[in-house]
């Protein structure tokens, strides 16, 4: 199988043809999630959309380490440098330790992510953890002359920094605009333009969360976590730089300047960015209160959801449409995804009930070119810039063919051995290694299949039809089908 993958980078604002800077081996960061929440909808975009890129880069043979940040101190509110911590705030309210917040949320998303199948990374850090590390950053960026110390809080000096580089060249922003729209009234801020961000604040006396350093007691900024963080695993410049697209501007921004004022490099050779999830066109998140949890996805439990939805609806909704393109939740797009999702793995497991037949059949050339080139189609949509929609559609019309060998209507013996041993492990790779898919079922429902279609084989031979029809309607409630085909019975689930 010959693949070469392209994938959008946000920097140059085109597709670009993947090559690494050291392959075989790829070094991937993501932006992962400030822990003072339970994770929504909106976050396991971002968390599946790179799930995939780290599975599809290791089944392309690559060897990837994979950071993802967990974010425990330094994000204020409304992602400013002004207001109390997140994580404090939401510590203070609950009477808690910080730190006893951020360890329940974070196990919390564990959860949430093992449930979805995203892998875990290779690395994650925390940003509490680096303090050590994001001090001697800001010491590179202040003695090549692009910080400033006021009152013990120190800031990154956009003018200054803009005089030799272009801040704004990752989101397409235009310094003068920026200046335009956010002037502060003269005297009411420390920064020296209203375009600096925070390196590093001095805390307040009742701020909780503090460590010591040569400017004061404080915390660090949250852009500077990431920066320290992915320099410190993977170089001060890797391959891929992921993230939400809400976090294009100012966060990621604002690394590539850190990166260039400490080290010369915009951090990572591509940039690439999930859009977001959307509620009635408008962008699902924290600060407009207007999300669904994971766990209330799972459980049916929100005013907005007609049903509970398995987390693998959930994965095949993320994963139907092309991650740089908005998504909008509702209850008939994730009924959808259900479907499509079963269709996915009732092909599973028709491929893992056929065996090849022992007597010779005549190959049929023109079957077997088709199905290799269906097979090959699965791959185009993942090296166009990972557009999981079109493989998925692709592996539908692979799925078709497979029907058609299952049903006898293709004879299996008019495919090589070799051609149909390629095809099955390589539908199997694609749905469960690569898009992460897996079947959802109970612990010992093989065995209790086995036996229900047993009684029905028995009631059909003496010709109980009260009885066959009583074993089909259990079946369906339980959303499966019994199919009588001329080479025997099977049942799949309900599409």
């Amino acid at each position: 199988m010959q693949s070469t993958l392209s994938l959008y980078n946000t920097l140059t604002r085109k597709k670009e043809v993947f090559q690494p800077l050291h392959a075989p081996f790829v070094g991937m960061y993501v932006c992962g999630p400030t822990v003072y929440g339970e994770a929504h909808l909106g976050h396991s975009r971002s968390a599946i959309t790179f799930d995939v890129l780290f599975r599809y880069l290791q089944y392309l043979g690559y060897k990837v380490r994979y950071v993802r940040n967990i974010t425990d101190v330094g994000h204020l509110e409304n992602d400013a440098d002004e207001g109390e911590d997140k994580i404090a705030q939401k510590a203070r309210t609950a009477q808690l330790e910080p730190m006893e917040v951020v360890q329940h949320f974070t196990n919390r998303y564990h959860e949430d992510l093992k449930a979805l199948n995203v892998l875990p990374p290779s690395i994650e850090p925390r940003a509490s953890g680096h303090i050590i590390e994001q001090i001697e950053l800001i010491k590179e960026i202040m003695a090549n002359g692009l910080a400033y110390e006021v009152n013990g809080s120190v800031y990154f000096d956009v003018p200054a920094y803009n005089q030799n580089q272009r801040y704004g060249k990752l989101s397409g922003r235009v310094i003068e605009d920026l200046l335009a729209n956010t002037r502060e009234l003269e005297g009411q801020s420390e920064k020296h333009s209203p375009l600096d961000f925070a390196l590093w604040k001095k805390a307040s006396d009742t701020h909780i969360m503090r460590w010591p350093s040569p400017w004061s007691e404080g915390f660090p900024g949250w852009h500077l976590e990431c920066s320290a963080m992915s320099r410190k695993y993977l170089g001060p410049e890797f391959d891929i730089h992921g993230g939400g697209l809400d976090l294009l501007f100012p966060h990621h921004e604002c690394e590539i300047a850190q990166s260039q004022a400490s080290c010369h490099t915009d951090t990572a050779k591509y940039w690439v960015h999930n859009n977001m999830i959307t509620i009635n066109g408008q962008k699902m998140g924290k600060s407009l209160n207007n999300f669904i949890t994971l766990s209330e996805l799972f459980s049916g439990k929100h005013d907005l959801l007609q049903q509970a939805y398995t987390p693998m609806t959930v994965r095949f909704f993320i994963l139907q449409a092309h991650y740089r393109s908005t998504l909008d939740f509702s209850n008939e797009a994730l009924q959808a995804a259900r479907k499509g999702y079963i269709k996915l793995i009732n092909g599973l497991n028709v491929l893992d009930k056929l065996s090849y037949p022992t007597e010779e059949i005549a190959v049929d050339p023109v079957q077997e070119a088709e199905l290799l080139k269906l097979t090959q189609d699965c791959f185009n949509g993942l090296d166009d810039d990972l557009n999981t929609a079109r493989t998925i559609a692709s592996l539908f019309n692979l799925l078709k063919k497979i029907n058609s060998i299952h049903t006898g209507a293709i004879p299996l013996g008019s495919i090589s051995a070799e051609t149909f041993a390629y095809v099955r492990k390589t539908y199997a790779a694609l749905v469960t290694d690569v898009l992460g898919l897996r079947e959802e079922k109970p612990i010992g429902a093989n065995d209790l299949l086995e036996v229900l279609l047993g009684f029905y084989k028995e009631a059909k031979a003496t010709k109980d039809y009260a009885r066959v029809d009583q074993i089909r309607a259990e079946f369906k409630k339980q959303r499966m089908v019994i199919k009588d085909m001329k080479n025997g019975i099977d049942w799949a689930y309900e599409e």
